[in-house]
């Protein structure tokens, strides 16, 4: 997706990619035997790229996506069940151990775009939904089949999957297990965007880069209050979202983007 100068760099015994190129960091969900199924390895790679990310200011915003066309991700991977998923206890456990990278992902502070093609399912999906924007290819398929498992979707996920699509259409997907498909998934806002499988890497890189030419401040201070304001009212950080309207209003970018505007150029954001 990113150009070929762009270098990878293996996490997680290769079953992870890293890779950027001009504000945008590319991560690759890469066990495509597996149709990208979701390791607890890979979480720890998860975590590890999104560690580096976060810190490199050159990175703006993020892309997700599965390698090959078949796969986003097709779910935890199923082969680690019996031994790691085998009661409540050992799912405590599995939570213990995969929930560093989660929160790791669930706490990043730039944009994510989930860039999806063929299957996002189950946890696939549950990673999908933690991105702040989707666009799936229309042969993509969504689903969670967790009633087909006997097992309970995660409640953070549960809650994701209504701020997205409202209750009624929450249940329809968590009671029935059925599939549907990118049309349908747009339709109910599950997904922002659906687009031919030809335009998917250039309409995702397009909105990459639009995002990554904006105000990082700006950009990251949308994300955190929007996030605060989705929680429960009495769970906000109040103190969070005001400070990071003052961080934007006191920066050399608010500066920077004030004269930009009266010189009648293009901003050079610094993100300070």
């Amino acid at each position: 997706m990113l150009p070929d100068h762009a270098e990878t760099r293996e996490f997680a015994g290769g079953k992870m990619l890293a890779a950027k190129d001009d504000g945008v960091g590319l991560i690759t969900f890469n066990q495509p035997e597996k149709r990208n199924a979701m390791s607890m390895e890979m979480w720890t790679g998860l975590g590890d790229i999104l560690d580096e990310f976060r810190e490199d200011s050159s990175v703006r915003v993020v892309v997700m996506t599965g390698a090959g066309n078949k796969a986003f991700v097709s779910g935890a991977d199923i082969s680690q069940f019996e031994k790691n998923r085998n009661s409540a206890d050992a799912q405590r456990e599995y939570d213990r151990a995969t929930g560093v990278g989660r929160d790791k992902f669930h706490a990043f502070p730039k944009p994510v775009i989930a860039r999806i093609r063929g299957f996002c399912l189950g946890g696939g999906l549950a990673i999908a939904m933690g991105a702040d924007l989707r666009l799936a290819s229309a042969d993509s398929q969504f689903g969670i089949p967790a009633a087909r498992l006997s097992i309970a979707y995660a409640p953070d996920s549960v809650r994701r999957l209504i701020d997205l699509v409202g209750p009624a259409h929450a249940r329809m997907i968590l009671y029935t297990a059925r599939r549907i498909d990118a049309a349908e998934a747009e339709r109910i806002g599950l997904i922002n965007r659906m687009v031919s499988e030809e335009d998917l890497n250039e309409t995702v890189l397009d909105l990459a880069r639009t995002i990554a030419d904006n105000a990082p401040l700006s950009v990251a201070a949308s994300k955190l209050t929007i996030n605060e304001l989705l929680k429960d009212e009495s769970k906000r950080d109040n103190a969070a979202i005001v400070s990071a309207m003052e961080t934007c209003f006191n920066s050399a970018d608010y500066k920077e983007g004030r004269t930009a505007f009266m010189e009648k150029r293009s901003p050079r954001w610094t993100g300070r």
